[in-house]
This record gives C-alpha cells, structure tokens and sequence, in this order.
C-alpha cells in the first residue's frame, strides 16, 4: 500500500520523463527570460545615462546660452535634440516661456501646447495650460482666452494656477463689459488667495471698484398707509 510520503516521490517519478523529452524547449524558455531582463536592466541603465547628460547639458546651456541664437530657439531645439527625457519637457516648458518673454505670442502657445501634449497628466500641466490661456489673450483671441482661462480654473483647481486663471477670466470679462462675470471671477480669485498674496489682493480690489460702479438697487417703497376719512359734521 503506498504511503501519504510516497506520493510526491511517485509524482516527480512520472513527470520526470516529461521534463527530459522538453527540457531543451525549458532550458530556452529560462535563457529567453534571463536575455530579457538582462536587456531591461541595460535599457534602464542607458536611460539612466541618457536622463544624466540631457540634464548636465539643460544645465550648461541655461548657464552659457549660444550666440547668435535666442533663449527660446536654443532650449526648443534642446527639447527636439534631447526628445524622450525630463530635461527635454522641463527645457520645452522653459523655450514657451522664453517666448512669450520676448513678445512671440504665436510661438509661445505653440511650445505650451506642445509641452501638454506630451506631458498632459505631470505636475507642470497647470502651469502650461495656463501659459496657453495666457499666450492666446496676449495675441488678442479674448473668447479662445477666456475658455483657456475657465479650463485652467476647472481643471487645476485648488491649485496655484488657478488663481491668476481666476483672475484672468476677469479682466477679460471686465474689458468686454459682462460686470457681473468680472465681479464673480474677482470674488472666486480672491477667496482662492485667501492666504494672502498681491494677486488675490488685486482681485478683491478689482471686485470692490466694480461694485462701486454698479448702480444699486433701488428699494422698493412701501405705499403709504390711508388715513380714514373723518366723519362727516352734523
């Protein structure tokens, strides 16, 4: 009768057959998973290197920018060179804002869209679509602007962006004359800067003039009460 110890035993005994006839096809499959990880650990250390001299050379360049050639033409074309790696999104995010620096508004929303594209989810997203809304109001496009400044405050908010998208909604709402649109934004922007701030305490002086200028409410007037009519002399 065989024992509860033997049954292991016997159940190696007959597979062991099986693992000679296929042990070549096993021996490949073990080599092909050892040759994979060896190839992610060589792929990761050439990553690793690679994110190493995109920096150190992101940070060459921002020390000795190149003659000849402008701040945001330099650092896009580092972005392009360096394509793949944090130091071509931080240098992409740098060239947009070179740009708008320099006046080249066209440019610069160009190189923010850009920046979101490839990176829509990271931590600089709300600063880049900020700078889209920023761009797009300094080229004059007040509707494009104002539905860029409303998706910064939406999208981000609770975050540093969204009180100058705040803000921005309402000065574009105040130049086109929608008074109470202005007067809603200011007031968000400056609860949303509640902490303290210049921005938030231009936003709530930019809501208390309008205020001012906005006609008050005329109080309706009670009519006045009759007086019983006297009675008549005998």
């Amino acid at each position: 009768m065989q024992t509860t110890q033997d049954a292991p035993a016997e159940f190696i005994f007959k597979l062991w057959p099986k693992l000679e006839a296929n042990k070549n096809k096993i021996i490949g499959g073990i080599i092909a998973v050892v040759a994979v990880i060896g190839i992610y650990n060589f792929i990761g250390s050439q990553r690793d290197a690679k994110e190493k001299a995109a920096g150190e050379s992101l940070t060459a360049l921002l020390m000795t920018p190149p003659n000849g050639t402008s701040p945001g033409d330099a650092l896009a074309k580092f972005a392009k060179d360096f394509d793949g790696t944090q130091a071509a999104q931080r240098a992409q995010l740098q060239a947009a804002a070179a740009y708008f620096g320099a006046g080249k508004f066209p440019e610069a929303q160009a190189g923010f869209e850009k920046f979101l594209q490839n990176s829509p989810g990271g931590a600089l997203a709300a600063t880049a679509q900020l700078g889209v809304a920023a761009s797009l109001e300094a080229q004059g496009k007040a509707d494009l602007a104002s539905a860029a400044y409303q998706k910064t405050a939406s999208t981000y908010s609770g975050q540093p962006a969204a009180l100058p998208a705040l803000v921005g909604l309402g000065r574009l709402a105040e130049q086109s004359g929608k008074l109470n649109e202005a007067l809603s934004s200011y007031d968000a922007a400056a609860k949303a800067g509640q902490a303290g701030g210049t921005l938030a305490q231009e936003a709530a002086m930019r809501a208390a003039e309008i205020r001012a200028k906005m006609p008050t409410p005329v109080k309706a007037v009670a009519p006045a009460a009759v007086k019983p009519a006297a009675p008549a002399a005998k």
